[in-house]
């Protein structure tokens, strides 16, 4: 008769944890990021480091303290992508990262999908948002735009162990 309360005792607690650690990675650190008009998305100029606002509408964004890169967003803008391609710095081969199924605005299989036929582009949104990470902002033909994080050369580095070497800013003490 232990042996079996025992055995019930741990299922329990397996199935307990299992579940906790789902809602953790999948609502519990997240946030929904307060809006700022006229400073939530920005692009990088060709040829120039300070990013730049564009015009946009119907931004929504969810972030996580825990990692840096759990940053998404969705909004729509009037320019076109020939435009903002001659204005601004392109990202070669972007891959967008996975959001949870509740943020319903950000589907990254349409994304990825966009990006690799065309009717979408991606560009630098902004450069060393936290050390390390770099904004990545795609935009489809018909306006819709996505935001996410990414490592840049030196997050890479300095998260893998590998020796961040002279190209790379200090960085900050936590």
């Amino acid at each position: 008769m232990t042996g079996k309360v025992l055995v019930i005792l741990l299922a329990l607690c397996a199935i307990s944890a299992g579940l906790s650690m789902y809602y953790l990675q999948v609502y519990g650190y997240y946030y929904e990021v307060e809006p700022r008009p006229g400073q939530d998305v920005t692009l990088v100029p060709q040829g120039g480091d300070k990013a730049e606002v564009i015009a946009y509408d119907g931004f929504q964004a969810i972030d996580a303290d825990s990692s840096p890169i759990r940053y998404r967003a969705c909004f729509t803008t009037t320019l076109d992508l020939d435009t903002l391609s001659a204005a601004y710095t392109p990202v070669e081969n972007p891959e967008p990262l996975t959001a949870p199924s509740w943020f319903d605005c950000y589907d990254t299989g349409q994304i990825d999908e966009a990006l690799k036929s065309g009717r979408a582009r991606a560009y630098l949104g902004a450069k060393n948002v936290h050390y390390g990470v770099d904004r990545i902002v795609a935009v489809t033909e018909d306006g819709r735009g996505y935001a996410w994080h990414v490592l840049n050369n030196c997050g890479q580095k300095a998260y893998d162990g590998t020796v961040v070497g002279e190209e790379c800013p200090a960085r900050p003490e936590s």
